[in-house]
């Protein structure tokens, strides 16, 4: 690993956390200008290509759906930590799912289950781009589909 700050490749591990998600933090410092900094690992595993609406197909992207679901749960009472676990655990049943392309209906679903199970609002926000509820009747039969369950 080299130090970010003068550039060796000599550092030395001063502590080691792992964390809930599957990852390991190490603090180290340089042996030759005596910084201290972080590095995180994470593994490093295969994900499905995305089929998309159209045919096409492009690889899993995390952070495209970190963003949307961010996006649907603005100024809602909904943590960063949540987000983060709730698109670790789609990446991970993605993984486990253990095939080379999947749909991305099937992203899709485990975004919106996940979210009908943190916040409703949040759930619906997602719901009218994911399901294309272009119209206030759309939205109106979510919603009563929602109330009545």
């Amino acid at each position: 690993m080299n130090c970010p700050y003068c550039h060796s490749d000599k550092s030395r591990v001063i502590d080691t956390t792992h964390d809930a998600r599957g990852g390991v933090r190490r603090r180290r410092e340089c042996e030759s200008c005596h910084q201290r900094f972080s590095t995180y690992e994470r593994p490093i595993l295969a994900t499905p290509l995305i089929i998309k609406r159209d045919g096409t197909r492009e690889e899993f992207d995390r952070e495209k759906l970190h963003h949307g679901i961010r996006i649907a749960c603005v100024k809602r009472p909904v943590t960063a930590a949540q987000i983060d676990n709730l698109v670790s655990e789609i990446e991970t049943a993605l993984q486990k799912l253990g095939r080379a392309e999947v749909s991305s209906r099937v992203v899709g679903d485990m975004a919106f289950n996940g979210l009908k199970e943190l916040d409703l609002i949040a759930y619906i926000r997602y719901a009218i781009v994911y399901l294309r509820l272009d119209d206030l009747n759309a939205i109106r039969t979510e919603i009563d589909r929602l109330l009545e369950s």
